[in-house]
């Protein structure tokens, strides 16, 4: 028995098999999410390698790292094998991922598709468990000249001013918008709400020549484009 705990320490297998030795010979992309979350935690418990239980933590959540990033540190402790200090690691490390992904959407300036939308709200809403309502303001480039959330509701919905929206157009000089959303039950199917409102904030830019180019729905990995879908 002694011998089988023995070699579940990472510190007994070969160098090509640890993972920060191999990090450090062969280079940060080669390893597995499992590798990576290994490295964070350090180590796990009598019965289980560190690489093993990084993989329970991540068949937990279907291999998916931004669901894992949805986990509280709270829920993180209920594995075996993961304390306090090793959960705030773990969260501290996926956090500090999406404020990176935060970073590069900034250096989006100018919407180009509907994809380019996405690239820049989805490290913003893309994991909440709250729904928000985002307006997207752009010149006659379509350059993006200001990026607002317009509400923040629960999971049924989000109330949207649409006086607010269009004050804020006028004064940015504003000549088109794009609206978006988040869907924290992950689907991408528009609610007859999202039609009307999107329709409402349609016919209100007409009366004042802005134009809805369109309406982005936003979870995790996917969007759904009214204008790509033909129903803006």
């Amino acid at each position: 028995m002694q011998e089988k705990q023995a070699s579940l320490s990472i510190k007994n297998w070969s160098d090509d098999d640890k993972p920060r030795e191999k990090l450090v010979q062969k280079g940060k992309a080669v390893l597995s999410d499992a590798e990576l979350i290994a490295i964070l935690i350090g180590s796990g418990s009598r019965n289980e390698s560190a690489v093993e239980l990084s993989k329970r933590i991540l068949a937990s959540v279907n291999n998916n790292l931004n669901e894992l990033g949805r986990l509280s540190i709270k829920q993180l402790m209920e594995f075996k094998g993961i304390g306090e200090a090793k959960a705030v690691t773990i969260g501290a490390a996926l956090e500090m991922g999406r404020r990176r992904r935060g970073e590069e959407a900034q250096k989006i300036t100018k919407i180009q598709s509907s994809k380019s939308v996405f690239e820049l709200l989805q490290p913003i809403m893309g994991e909440l468990e709250h729904e928000e309502f985002w307006i997207v303001y752009l010149n006659n480039s379509n350059k993006v000249l200001h990026r607002a959330q317009l509400s923040k509701g629960g999971i049924t919905g989000t109330l949207v001013d649409v006086r607010l929206v269009m004050k804020q157009a006028l004064e940015l000089g504003a000549v088109a918008l794009i609206l978006a959303h988040n869907h924290p039950s992950g689907t991408l199917k528009p609610s007859n709400a999202d039609k009307q409102i999107t329709q409402k904030l349609k016919v209100a830019g007409e009366a004042l020549d802005l134009k809805v180019l369109d309406h982005l729905i936003i979870t995790q990995k996917e969007y759904f484009s009214f204008a790509d879908e033909g129903v803006l």
